[in-house]
């Protein structure tokens, strides 16, 4: 089962990365981009179960060590 995992930053933590991207940006004079976040994507192969039990799996690996869930929401699809 392929398992598809969003990782990024909640609002109202600073993303200096994305502010950094933002000023790239700029500098190549694409003056439309407002805003940038910068995230993570992870993809797991599970072995095959039920859907429900597939991501619950994924949420305890989340909540353990593929999101910081202080500053970082994440989002599961399968």
């Amino acid at each position: 089962m392929n398992i598809k995992i969003y990782v990024t930053l909640k609002s109202g933590v600073l993303d200096p990365q994305g502010k950094a991207v933002k000023h790239s940006l700029s500098t190549l004079d694409f003056n439309e981009v407002k805003d940038v976040r910068i995230g993570k994507y992870i993809e797991l192969v599970l072995d095959e179960m039920p859907r429900e039990k597939a991501e619950a799996r994924a949420r305890q690996m989340c909540e353990k060590l593929l999101a910081n869930t202080v500053v970082e929401s994440y989002r599961i699809e399968t």
